[in-house]
Parts: C-alpha cells; sequence; structure tokens
C-alpha cells in the first residue's frame, strides 16, 4: 500500500477529530459560551450541514485543481477555522468557525478519496479506500477522547488548538509524502452526470444513507450527557467509553469493508436491525452501567461502520462519477443533521432518553427504505446480487472513487 494513502488517512483524522470534538465537550463549551447543552448540540448540526450544503459546492470549484494542489487550498482554510474556534468569544463566532471548518472537511474527504484510488493500482483500490476510512474511524477511536480529555484539563479552547497543530502536522506530511497527480479520470460534464438522478431508486438508495447516520448521530451527539446524567458516570471517565467506542467502530469497519463487495444488502439490512435494538436498549437501560455500555459499544459496531456498504450500494445504483458522490456524501451529511438536530429537540421537550429513541425510529425507518431491493431480490433471485442489483449492471463491482465522495 502507498504510504500517501496513509498520509491521507491523517488528514482526514484531523478532520473528524475537529468534527466530533463538540460531542466531548458539551458541558464546558456551554459553561464557556454561556448557553445551554442543546444550543452546544446544535454547532454538530451546523457542522454537518455546512457539510451537506457547502462541502459539494466547494468540491465543484476544485474539480478543476490536481488533487494534491487541492489538498493544500484546504488546509490553510481549515486552521483558519480551527483558530476561530479557539478564539471565540461568543456563540456567534463558534457558529462561524464551525461552517468554515465544515465546508471544507467536506470538500477535503473528497477530493482525499479520489487522490488515493489515482495513487493504487485498479485490484487494491478497495482496501485503499478502506485505509483513507481508517482515518474516519481513528479519528473517533483516538481523535475524540484524546481532544475530550485535553478539553477537560486545560479548558476546551486547548482543544482546538491542539486540533490546529495536527492540521498543521497533516499539511506538512502531505506536502512531502504525497505525489503530484492530474485530475480524476471520469469526470464529465455537470449536465450527462444529472442523468443519473433520473431514477428514483438512486434517491431511495440515498435515503437509506440519511437514515443509518442519521440513527447513530441522534445518540452519539449527545453521549456525554447521556452517559454522566443518567448512566452515572463521572465526567472522567468518558473520554475512556468514547475510546472504547472508537474501538468498536474500527472493528465494525473492518468487518463490513470485507462483507460490502458481496453481501451489500444482508449487511445493511442486519447491520440497521442491529442498530434500531442496540439504540432501543439504551434508551430503556440507560441507568444500568453494564448495559448502557453495551448498548453504546453495540451502537459503535453497527452504526457509522455501514458507511462502506453504503458507498458500494449507492456505485451500483448510480455511478462513481464525482456529482453521485458528491451528492451521496451530502445525503450522508444529512443524517448528521437530522439526527443531531432531532435528538437536541427530543433531549429539550422529553429528557436525555429521546435522542436514543428517536435514533432507533430512524434506523426503522432506514430498515424501511431497503424493501424495494429486498423484494427485486426475492423475485429475481438469479439476476441480482447480493444488493439487489443487477448482476450484469455497468458496475457489477463497486468502481474506483473519484472527488466529491465521502464515506
Amino acid at each position: 500500500m502507498p504510504r500517501a494513502v496513509h498520509v491521507l488517512a491523517f488528514g482526514i483524522f484531523a478532520m473528524v477529530t475537529s468534527e466530533f470534538v463538540v460531542a466531548g465537550l458539551m458541558p464546558q463549551m456551554a459553561e464557556g459560551l454561556g448557553v445551554t447543552v442543546p444550543q452546544i448540540g446544535y454547532l454538530i448540526t451546523v457542522f454537518a450541514l455546512s457539510m451537506a450544503l457547502g462541502g459539494p459546492l466547494l468540491s465543484i470549484a476544485l474539480l478543476r485543481l490536481p488533487p494534491k494542489t487541492a489538498l493544500m487550498v484546504l488546509f490553510p482554510l481549515f486552521l483558519a477555522g480551527n483558530v476561530l474556534a479557539a478564539t471565540a468569544s461568543d456563540y456567534s463566532a463558534m457558529v462561524v468557525a464551525r461552517i468554515i471548518t465544515g465546508v471544507v472537511s467536506q470538500a477535503f474527504f473528497g477530493v482525499a478519496i479520489s487522490l488515493g484510488s489515482q495513487l493504487t493500482r485498479p485490484e487494491i483500490r478497495g482496501r485503499a479506500v478502506a485505509v483513507i476510512l481508517n482515518g474516519l474511524m481513528l479519528g473517533t477511536l483516538l481523535g475524540l477522547p484524546l481532544a475530550t480529555l485535553t478539553g477537560e484539563r486545560y479548558g476546551w479552547r486547548a482543544a482546538f488548538w491542539a486540533i490546529s497543530a495536527l492540521t498543521v502536522a497533516a499539511a506538512l506530511c502531505t506536502a512531502l509524502g504525497v505525489r503530484r497527480t492530474d485530475r480524476p479520470e471520469g469526470s464529465g460534464t455537470f449536465r450527462s452526470e444529472l442523468t443519473a438522478f433520473r431514477a428514483p431508486r438512486l434517491w431511495l438508495t440515498l435515503l437509506t444513507s440519511t437514515m443509518v447516520i442519521g440513527a447513530t448521530f441522534s445518540a452519539f451527539s449527545y453521549l456525554n450527557p447521556i452517559l454522566t446524567r443518567v448512566t452515572g458516570f463521572p465526567s472522567g471517565t468518558v473520554p475512556l467509553l468514547l475510546l472504547a467506542y472508537g474501538a468498536a467502530t474500527v472493528i465494525g469497519n473492518t468487518v463490513v469493508g470485507r462483507l460490502a463487495d458481496r453481501h451489500t444488502l444482508p449487511v445493511l439490512l442486519l447491520g440497521l436491525s442491529l442498530n434500531a435494538v442496540f439504540l432501543a436498549g439504551f434508551a430503556l437501560l440507560a441507568r444500568f452501567e453494564f448495559w448502557a455500555v453495551l448498548c453504546m459499544l453495540g451502537i459503535g459496531l453497527v452504526g457509522v461502520t455501514m458507511n462502506p456498504a453504503l458507498v458500494t450500494r449507492v456505485q451500483r445504483t448510480g455511478n462513481a462519477r464525482p456529482l453521485v458522490n458528491t451528492v451521496h456524501s451530502s445525503f450522508i451529511t444529512l443524517g448528521v443533521v437530522l439526527g443531531s438536530a432531532l435528538g437536541g429537540l427530543g433531549l429539550d421537550r422529553f429528557g436525555l432518553r429521546a435522542p436514543l429513541w428517536l435514533g432507533a425510529g430512524l434506523a426503522v425507518t432506514g430498515l424501511l427504505t431497503l424493501v424495494p431491493d429486498l423484494l427485486r431480490r426475492t423475485e429475481k433471485p438469479g439476476a441480482a446480487g447480493s444488493d439487489g442489483s443487477s448482476a450484469n449492471s455497468e458496475h457489477p463491482a463497486p468502481a474506483p472513487l473519484h472527488a466529491g465522495q465521502t464515506p
């Protein structure tokens, strides 16, 4: 595996750590900025909404640049957003910082995955993408707990300064460890790429991705207050629990990555079903430490770890060109928006267990979006692959990823 692929994973690690840091420091940030915990939760929504709406536009604007050049443009912008977060004097400034970092983060994901595909041989591109996605999982496993620990010991602003330093390190590694390449192949005109969206099945497939991520983030966005105020863990234990959650996501991502190509639809069916069970179980048993931790780890195993299967299904349903991939990443990010926003509203009105129940409901809704493919597979068992797509389709296997796609 080329060294550059691991360097790209490092860049994504920095982006994800910045995205998730708010989830680990909600009480401290609420006190420091003079707002409520739900308002801090909305910073996750702002970040995700910026990714969903602004990220694709920035990705399209960067398509004319060679991938490495695009990355080196994005790093300073991301650094500026984190410095603004570290120095924010009020909630409004923090919102602006989250908008900047959200837009840049989405664009970075797309360019990095496209570049990783270019730098590897076709027969190992799937593995290369899995390595790059490990930056996402390790951001949860290591970045979030370390940022949370830094924030608890030295103040929440220190966490954003640490992420700024991490961004500089990732930029230097990219400058030195990634070679320059041409623009990705396979990019058509904007008008030609719109044709893929004429198929209703593609929109339903995109909606599945929104539900999978929304179900997970309805709970994940509020893990800190749930674990401390409902389960009763001391705040100092939360970083360790988040570390365990991150470890579960790494394990789940590895397993799903190995199964997603041949068993796409069964993986999604089982993952959503288990996620609904774990979320509902967490809501019912949140007061009991053992069961709360068990359910939390279960959510880690079958939540965001569905990403490899989601990407594979969308590529087979539509295509692997830039516009479809960019729109898919926006639907994934909208899941973050939906989950964190509904979770915040539910928390305000019904208490800290409400985000967990809402997550379970979103997981069940995600299962419903799989029904047409399940029926199609049952009707034509000899003509369909495990994901319900034709065995002779344009994309019988996951195609190389291009700019604009995120996990």
